[in-house]
C-alpha cells in the first residue's frame, strides 16, 4: 500500500491520543570497549572501557516510542529500589514521561539487560557477549494491588493500551483482566506483544507475534505466505482476537484480520538492517497509535511496517520520531 493523504492525516491525529503501557519495564545498558590485547589469564580479548549507554528497554521502550511518535503515554509497570530502577525513573523523566503509574518494589530487582560491545573506534561495534539481571517470579501482592490501582487511576485517560509481556511477571492474570474492564469501559483498543505466553492473553483488539512464535503456537512451519495465513488464523480464533499482526523480518509483516482479508506488506527499505533490538516495540507501539487515531487495519500496519524499517537501521535499542515517520511518507515510501 503506497502512502496517501489519508496515512498522513493519520499521523497528524497522533498527539491527540492517549496510550497506557503496561508490562516489564527493562533498563538496557551497553558497555562499550575497545579491542586491546589477548588477556595472560585466558584466551580472550581484553576490552578497553570507553563508554556506558543506558537506555530504557521492553515496556520502557514501547512508551519511549509512543512518546518520540507525539502522543501522550502513561507506563504502568515495577522496579526494584536499585540503581538499575533509579536510572529508569530517571530517563522516563528525562524523556518527558509521566512515572505516576511506576510502582517501586523494595527487595525486587529491576530487569537489566547488559551488552558488551565491542569495536574500533572507526569500526562497527560488536555485541560480544549479554548479562542479564531478572527478578524472581511475579511481584508481590501489595505491588499487584498497586498496579490494579494506578491502572484504574489513569484508565479514564486512555484511547489505547498496550500490553508489552517480557515474561518478567508485572502483567499477572489480575492485571490482564483489569486491563480487558477498562478498556471495554473506555471502549478502547488493546493490543498484546507476549514473548513466552501469548495464549494467556486472549480477548485484545490486535497481538503481534513474529514468526517464529506464529510456528511455535501452531506446530506448523511458516515458511511461506499460504503456511503464515493457516497459521494465523488459528491463532486468531484461539486467541479470539480481531487483528494478527506477524512480524516477518526480512519479509515484512503480515496482517490478519478475522472478519476480513490477510494483507502482506513487504519489508520498508533495505534488508541490510544495522540491529533488530527492540524493534517489535516499534512496531506495536505504532501500529496501536495508528489504530487509536482512527486509521484502517491496514493503514496501521503500513505506519507499523515504515516504523518498524527504520528503527532498524538504528543502532542499539531506539525509536522513531513522528518527524520520521512524517518524511518518510512524504518522500513516498510504499
Amino acid at each position: 500500500m503506497a502512502a496517501t493523504p489519508s496515512m498522513r492525516s493519520v499521523v497528524s491525529r497522533f498527539s491527540g491520543r492517549t496510550v497506557i503501557v503496561v508490562g516489564d519495564l527493562i533498563v538496557d545498558e551497553y558497555l562499550i570497549g575497545k579491542p586491546g590485547r589477548i588477556s595472560r589469564e585466558a584466551p580472550v580479548i581484553i576490552l578497553k572501557f570507553t563508554d556506558r549507554d543506558v537506555r530504557l528497554g521492553g515496556a520502557a521502550n514501547a512508551t519511549h516510542n509512543v512518546k518520540a511518535l507525539g502522543a501522550r503515554v502513561l507506563p504502568v509497570g515495577v522496579v526494584g529500589r536499585d540503581q538499575a530502577g533509579d536510572e529508569l525513573l530517571g530517563l522516563l523523566r528525562a524523556s518527558g514521561i509521566p512515572a505516576d503509574g511506576v510502582v517501586v518494589e523494595p527487595g525486587r530487582i529491576t530487569p537489566m539487560k547488559t551488552r558488551i560491545m565491542a569495536g574500533g573506534y572507526q569500526a562497527t561495534r560488536q555485541q560480544v557477549v549479554r548479562i542479564d539481571r531478572e527478578p524472581a517470579g511475579e511481584p508481590a501482592p501489595t505491588t499487584e494491588d498497586a498496579l490494579l490501582a494506578r491502572l484504574s487511576s489513569l484508565a479514564p485517560h486512555a484511547d489505547a493500551i498496550v500490553v508489552s509481556d517480557y515474561g518478567y511477571g508485572t502483567v499477572t492474570p489480575r492485571v490482564f483482566e483489569q486491563v480487558r474492564a477498562v478498556a471495554h469501559a473506555r471502549n478502547a483498543i488493546v493490543s498484546v506483544d507476549s514473548r513466552y505466553d501469548l495464549p494467556r492473553f486472549t480477548g485484545a483488539t490486535a497481538a503481534t507475534p513474529n514468526e517464529a512464535e506464529l510456528a511455535e503456537l501452531t506446530g506448523q512451519p511458516v515458511d511461506d505466505e499460504r503456511a503464515v495465513d493457516k497459521a494465523g488464523r488459528q491463532v486468531l480464533e484461539r486467541l479470539k482476537t480481531a487483528m494478527l499482526l506477524v512480524t516477518r523480518g526480512s519479509q515484512g509483516l503480515a496482517l490478519l484480520e478475522r472478519d476480513g482479508a490477510s494483507t502482506f506488506i513487504p519489508i520498508f527499505g533495505t534488508d541490510e538492517i544495522a540491529d533488530v533490538t527492540g524493534a517489535g516495540d516499534t512496531v506495536i507501539s505504532t501500529f496501536t497509535l495508528a489504530l487509536a487515531a482512527g486509521g484502517s487495519p491496514v493503514e496501521a500496519a503500513t505506519l507499523a511496517n515504515i516504523a518498524g524499517g527504520l528503527v532498524v537501521m538504528k543502532r542499539g535499542t531506539a525509536t522513531v520520531s513522528r518527524a520520521e515517520l512524517d518524511q518518510a511518507l512524504a518522500d513516498g515510501a510504499p
